[in-house]
Order: structure tokens, then sequence, then C-alpha cells
């Protein structure tokens, strides 16, 4: 007979984990330690991303190998709604909690979770990603992989019983080796988590992310191969001229508008479906809309390696099979009207699909994007113009252009392109183009794709530590609620009466429905409250307005800013209905911010 496993049983295991490591590990200094645990980090990451590429590409091929692909057109228009509904029924009965926005959750965890990501996130991100993927959903495997790192990372420093410090750098560890490890871009795993996730960047921080990369990399190399994920040599034809600058600037530019465009769709495309009520009229509009498109659109169909890999190769010719233009696929004005109308659709159709329920990422849409983009260009160029513009390097650089825009990156873009096309001879217009798309949509919109709720919400952790310091402070573990209310009939006799049991000098005065009127402050009280004729003045008499009222789930930084403003050390807190909440001081936020301080350096 089997033993039943409980939460208790899997709590057990890990302290004997716990314990045992302690035992093999006792002659270390924590720097071998974090390298060691980095290691493991880094193959256990590069494991689940080979298994989730073997789901995803299972999937592919149970649904594809009974009928000849070239014919499957109406098929694939019911395959990607089928998708969202499984991953949707599948986190909401199964998983429970939130899987999308990939990046998103990691930020969020280090700002909001002390960078603890629920265990579940080890596999269940890898079965909702790859079931979205595999039925054709139009958005990348990236997030999922990145959020099952993550997780891996923090629930591994869990059972090593690690600080706040060290559990974060073991989640950017996992986080940059899952990465690394579904492109084979150790540089592009490190630079990623530089750029995005870490804070502090140390040679103690650098090592460790170095180590899983390069470990999750090589498992990657051994399991599934050394090919890259991009299959392109660069010819002599497309080595970067000098000529060529002004067009990059160009193309710099086009990428930057492109960028905002993405991020602006999808904050759009997000909102209409959060206003439907229903699941199901989700999903109705889901399939219709991701129907249309890619009936129209094939290349929109699942994550869109295919389609940018034919251009870089100079087949555009192949982006209309079994499209209904495909009798015009050989006249030029229509290949590039062909190309910029999927690029701009591509943005819809991945928003669609993450908002109606599916999971998935948006660094392959960003890629998809930026790669027609460049080939938009090299295209108009060539036709109008009768240029001889490489395609493929047009191509190349697009897709970091827009993918530096979207993601605020533009250092994860280069390198990524650069190590996923061996076309370190691009560096220049790579920099050029990631440099001015990034300028242009920084411009535009500060934030990336990843980071604009959390801005809104003040739930963001930024390179300035002052500022990262208030994101881990949270207003209701703040606010002090232990101040005897007023009722706004009260008089001054009734006031003396309760104060003898007051710990406070501060009194709010309420209405029948909690609706704050002012405050009472006792030191206004003194010279009236041992005179009994006064007792019967109505408590109107002594009533004040507060300086400022501060709202619940108020950005720390905000109210820090009005204590500033109105000079004062109390403050009411209320809800939007104005019904009072609570108070909070400054000194309590003061010793708050010097105690998260020494925690989050140790």
């Amino acid at each position: 007979m089997f033993k039943r496993i409980t939460p208790q049983t899997i709590a057990d295991w890990g302290e004997r984990i716990y314990i045992r490591f302690l035992e093999l590990t006792k002659r270390f200094t924590s720097t071998q330690i974090m390298a060691l645990l980095a290691i493991i980090v880094g193959v256990l990451a590069g494991l689940g991303t080979c298994l989730f590429e073997l789901l995803l590409y299972g999937i592919k091929a149970g649904l594809t190998h009974w009928f000849p692909v070239e014919q499957s057109h109406f098929l694939f228009l019911f395959y990607p709604v089928i998708g969202i509904i499984l991953a949707s029924l599948f986190v909401k009965y199964v998983v429970k909690d939130n899987i999308s926005e990939g990046v998103t959750r990691v930020l969020y965890a280090m700002s909001r979770k002390n960078s603890y990501i629920a265990s579940h996130n080890c596999w269940t991100s890898v079965v909702g990603g790859a079931t979205t993927i595999g039925f054709g959903g139009s958005v990348g495997p990236e997030a999922p992989i990145v959020l099952t790192g993550a997780a891996i990372g923090s629930n591994i420093s869990r059972l090593a019983h690690l600080n706040y410090k060290n559990t974060t750098l073991l989640l950017c560890c996992g986080a940059g080796a899952a990465l690394a490890a579904i492109f084979k871009a150790p540089i592009t795993g490190v630079v990623f988590v530089l750029e995005i996730l870490m804070l502090d960047i140390t040679a103690g921080s650098v090592i460790p992310l170095l180590i899983a990369s390069i470990t999750a990399t090589t498992m990657a190399f051994m399991l599934r191969g050394f090919d890259p994920i991009l299959a392109v040599t660069l010819a002599p034809a497309d080595a970067f001229e000098l000529w060529q600058i002004p067009l990059f600037i160009l193309l710099g530019v086009l990428c930057g508008l492109m960028a905002w465009y993405f991020t602006s769709m999808n904050s759009r495309v997000g909102g209409f479906f959060k206003s439907i009520d229903k699941q199901y009229k989700k999903w109705l509009w889901g399939g219709a809309i991701l129907g249309i498109l890619i009936f129209v659109f094939p290349p929109l169909y699942g994550e869109g390696y295919e389609g940018f890999t034919s251009l870089m190769h100079g087949n555009a010719q192949e982006l209309f099979n079994n499209s209904l233009f495909y009798r015009f696929r050989d006249i030029d004005w229509v290949i590039i009207l062909f190309v910029i109308a999927t690029m701009f659709f591509k943005v819809i159709a991945m928003s669609t699909t993450n908002a109606a329920g599916g999971v998935g990422g948006t660094f392959a849409p960003s890629l998809f994007v930026g790669a027609f983009t460049g080939a938009s260009l090299a295209l108009v160029c060539n036709t109008l113009f009768g240029w001889e513009v490489s395609i493929v390097s047009f191509t190349l650089v697009g897709m970091a252009g827009v993918m530096s825009g979207v993601m605020k990156a533009p250092l994860t873009s280069i390198f990524l392109i650069a190590e996923l096309s061996n076309g370190y001879g691009l560096f220049i217009p790579l920099m050029i183009t990631a440099c001015i798309s990034f300028a242009v949509d920084y411009y535009l919109d500060p934030d990336s794709i990843y980071t604009k709720q959390l801005r809104q919400k003040g739930e963001l952790l930024t390179h300035d530590k002052d500022q990262s310091v208030f994101v881990f402070l949270k207003l209701e573990e703040l606010m002090e609620t232990d101040f005897l209310r007023i009722k706004e009939n009260f008089t001054l006799g009734d006031i003396v009466h309760i104060i003898s049991t007051a710990r406070r000098n501060i009194f709010p005065v309420i209405d029948n429905f909690g609706h704050l009127l002012g405050i009472i402050q006792l030191d206004d009280l003194r010279e009236d409250m041992f005179k009994r004729e006064k007792y019967g003045h109505p408590i109107s008499d002594y009533m004040i307005q507060p300086p400022d009222k501060i709202l619940e789930h108020e950005a720390i930084q905000s109210v820090v800013q009005k204590f500033e403003d109105k000079h004062t050390w109390m403050l009411p807190v209320v809800d939007k209905q104005n019904r009072y909440m609570g108070f909070i001081s400054k000194s309590r936020i003061l010793n708050a911010y010097r105690e998260q301080l020494v925690k989050i350096q140790q």
C-alpha cells in the first residue's frame, strides 16, 4: 500500500533535504554554496525547457500527423480557440491561480511576495503554455518558461532556507537559465536578468547567473542538439555597409513606433476582454477574432517562427501558403501590403490569445513584429527604388529593434539576435536600431509591456534602491486602527467620559455610515475638558479637517510625499467612499523603511 502524500509529508521531505544539504555543504563558503545551487537550478531549468518543447511539439504533431498540413486550413481555424478553452479550464479548475504574464508575475513575486513563487509554477506554466501554443495560440513560449525557471529557483531557495537577497538571486538564476536554454543563448539569459529583473549588479550576483545560464544551455545542447532556433547564416551580400546607416536609423524609428503600437494595442485588447463578464463570452470573442485573422493571415498561427524564418531566407512567397491571397504571391506590392498587415494584426492575435484565457508570452510576438517591420522596409526599398538591400539583415535587425522598445531592454535584444544568428557582423546596425527604437518608445511610453501594470499599482522594483524599498512596504500592514471613534452627535461631555480609556490623542469623527467627517485632537480639548458648563457643546465646535487623507492601497511613495507636502506626522486612511479605516504615521513608515532596507541587504 502506498502512503498518502500530504502537505505535511512534503514539508518533512523538504526538511530532510535541507538537513542533508547542510551536512554536505558544511565546509563550503556561502559563495560556493550559491554556485552549487546555481548549477542545480540550471540543470532543472534546462530539463524543464526540454520537457516544455517535447510537450509543445508533441501536441502539434498529434494535431496534424493524420492529414496533409497544406490542406488543413479550416481545421487550423478551430484549433487555437480549443487550446485557449483547455488552457483556461486547466488554470481555473486545476491550478486555481494566475499563471499568465510570466515575466510580470516574476517581478510581482520579487516586490510583493519576498521572491516566493508557488511550487505549482514549476510545471503548470509548462502545461498551460504548451497547450495554448501547441493548438496554435498566437503567443510565445518564453514567458511560461521564464516563470517555470523562476519558480524552480525560488523553491530551491526555500528548501535551502536562504534569505531574501539570495532567494531573489536564485529566482533570477532560474529565469535567466530558462531563457538561455530555450534560445540556446547563455549571454542573452544573463543580460535579460541584469536588464529587466536584477537590482544590484555585483560579482557575487553575476557569477551564479553565468553558471546557471551556461548549465541550462549545455543541457539544451545535450538534449536538443546545437542547431539554433533560427537557422540562418549571413552571406557576404548581407554584410553591413556604411551607406545603410540612414536606413537603419529609419528602421529604429519605425521599430520604436511599432513597439509603442505593440504595447498600447496589447493594453486596449486586454481592457476590452476584461470588460466581458462571462468566460464563455471571452472564448466566443477570442475564437471569432483569432479565426478570422488566421483565416486571412495564416502566418499568425502559433508562435510565428516559421513566418519570419521564411522572410530571413528570402522566401516571402511562403507566407501566402493556405492564404486567400495565394494567387497574388508573385506581385511585389501585394507582398509588401501582406507583410505589413500581418505585422499589425499579429499584435491583436497575441493579445486576444492571452486575454481570452490562453497562457503565453510576448517575447516571440515582439520578434515576429520586428522581423516583419525590418522586412517591410527592405522590400519597399528594393521594390520602389531598385536597391539591393538585404532582407535577411534588415529582418534580424528589426527583430532587435521592436524587442528593444517593447521590453525596454536594448542589450538583451542586441545579444539575442547576435547569438541566434551568429550575426556578430551586424553589431553596429543592431546597436543603432535598438537604441533609437528604445529612445522613441521610451519617449512615448516609459514603461515596458512587463512593468506597465506594476508601476501603476506602485509594485515595481527599480534600480533606485530608495524607491525599491518603498515597494516592499504595504499600507495595510502599516495602518494603525486602535483609535477611538467619535460619532457626529457626541458632545464634549461624551468625549471626556470615554477619554480615560483612550491610548491616542487623535479621535476620528464619523457618521452613522462610517464616513470620516473630521478629526479631534486632544490638545484642542484641554482648555475646556475640565469646565463642566461646556460639556453640552457639540463636538463640531472642536472638530477640524485633517491636512490630507490617504486612500486604501495607495502607494507608499505617494503617502510619504503627502507627509512632506503637508508637514504632518499622522494622516487618516479612508476607502473610495470616504469610510474611515485607520491612521498611518510618518514615523512608522520610516521605521519600516529602515527594517526593510536591512532585510534586502542581508
